[in-house]
């Protein structure tokens, strides 16, 4: 018989199992590999650990020169992307879009993004002062005040007065 820790799928016996032995047996399956998850993440920590122990002060401190210098690359890179933006005028949106290593390839994918989806109108400010009112006569100057020279034609055609 298939050891279940090596073949993960057994081929189905030809005589039938207690439902709830099979259903005990995968579970001790499943704490034994819990147990084991467990030690390999403690293990793996306690290694970490000495590795940073082992580190030489020279080491510990080119790996903080390290993260230190990609910390300041990124923030130029973000600096530049968001002076040429401003300089283009580009909109937030497309100023998180622009892509580039250097300022060059930065302004040439602006000026690309501004000629495919140009700016927008800046919006208009609020007018000053007093709103003025443009109102105009309330109907047709034509028509006379007493009646509708349709509903007079209709009122002559049926004989209604």
């Amino acid at each position: 018989m298939p050891d279940p820790e090596t073949n993960p799928n057994p081929k189905p016996e030809a005589e039938p199992k207690d439902d709830t032995s099979e259903a005990e047996k995968w579970k001790a399956l499943a704490r034994k590999h819990e147990a084991q998850a467990k030690a390999n993440a403690d293990a793996a920590r306690k290694l970490a650990a000495l590795e940073e122990a082992g580190k030489t002060e020279a080491q510990k401190a080119a790996d903080t020169a390290a993260e230190d210098k990609a910390a300041r690359v990124a923030a130029e890179a973000r600096a530049d992307r968001l002076e040429v933006a401003m300089a283009k005028g580009l909109t937030p949106g497309q100023a998180k879009r622009l892509q580039g290593a250097t300022r060059a390839e930065l302004e040439a994918d602006a000026d690309d993004l501004l000629e495919s989806f140009p700016a927008a109108e800046p919006p208009r400010p609020p007018p000053n002062g007093k709103p003025t009112e443009r109102l105009s006569g309330g109907g047709d100057p034509t028509l006379p005040l007493n009646g509708d020279p349709l509903e007079q034609a209709l009122r002559q055609k049926l004989g209604i007065t």
